[in-house]
């Protein structure tokens, strides 16, 4: 296996990197919502629900995109 990524993993990459950026997000939300001291805020809650949808709006686009690609194939 190559040390460099191939065009087509980059293209990949490139291709998730709104999805990709999303889930990092959710992550940082997750982990703001868990370590809440004393408790989670209204404002953690609302934070973690965004992130969570933000992420479903991504795949959801990202899936549109690839089903729209292989009409255009087809």
């Amino acid at each position: 296996m190559p040390d460099e990524p191939t065009p087509a993993h980059l293209a990949a990459i490139e291709r998730e990197q709104r999805l990709l950026e999303a889930e990092i997000a959710l992550v940082d939300a997750e982990i703001r919502f868990l370590t809440a001291e004393p408790a989670p805020t209204q404002l953690d809650w609302r934070r973690l629900r965004r992130a969570q949808n933000r992420v479903l709006r991504e795949l959801v686009a990202l899936v549109e995109r690839y089903l729209r690609s292989i009409d255009e194939v087809a």
